[in-house]
């Protein structure tokens, strides 16, 4: 029988969770709330992978070529990342964002890395289309804000650098639909999945300032402030 110290024990992260979330559905927002009131790790896996291709790194190469031929990373390449991200924090609790993004990812990183919590916002998507319309975009750090719903403390200009916010393309309501409608179709086994798991926690709501006390008040549980 394996004795695992009471050292040890107080070195296993408690909050091992993912958010999910449809585009424009204030995923950011409750995660850097999250992050600024729980102290939690915020590992994003877009900029994750963006740190390792600029640094030119053995996951990045890996992830570059198939970002330059236009193809979805493999799952293997993706849990690869993720799991060296969250082996880096030293079992710190954290908060996975942007991955797993379809079930196969969610079953692997499961087997490695299991989560205890899962974070679903469930925001009508009328709602999300028009709060795309006025979503404008730090590039260059990917900060988001939202015109009458998230503002930016100095109109077109980013909070932290002062440069100017852009809008993306991508950004127009006929493509926002067609995203969204993606995002169904591939998260519903995620999401389905993780409630088999017993894990899966669903918050709905118009704003993020509706939903925020809900998932609060679930997040206190797992960390002892």
């Amino acid at each position: 029988m394996v004795k695992v110290s009471v050292t040890s024990l107080a070195k296993v992260a408690a909050f091992k969770a993912v958010i999910l979330g449809a585009p424009g559905s204030g995923k950011g927002t409750i995660s850097a709330r999250i992050v600024k009131v729980f102290g939690v790790t915020h590992i994003s896996s877009g900029d994750k992978l963006r740190e390792h291709v600029a640094n030119s790194t053995d996951i990045g190469k890996q992830v570059k070529k198939f970002m330059d031929e236009g193809a979805l990373v493999p799952d293997e390449t993706m849990i690869s990342l993720v799991s060296h991200e969250i082996e880096s924090i030293s079992n710190a609790n954290y908060l996975l964002d942007g991955f797993p993004r379809t079930l196969t990812q969610a079953e692997k990183l499961q087997k490695v890395q299991p989560v205890n919590l899962v974070l679903n916002l469930i925001v009508p998507h009328s709602v999300i289309i028009d709060r795309i319309k006025s979503r404008w975009v730090h590039l260059p750090s990917g900060r988001v804000y939202n015109v009458g719903f998230n503002d930016p403390k100095v109109p077109g200009k980013d909070d932290i650098t002062g440069e100017p916010l852009s809008q993306r393309i991508d950004d127009r309501p006929d493509v926002v639909a067609k995203r969204l409608e993606y995002y169904v179709s591939k998260t519903e086994p995620v999401i389905g999945y993780y409630k088999r798991l017993g894990i899966l926690k669903d918050f709905q709501g118009d704003t993020t300032d509706e939903i925020w006390p809900k998932i609060s008040e679930n997040v206190a549980q797992y960390i002892k402030k």
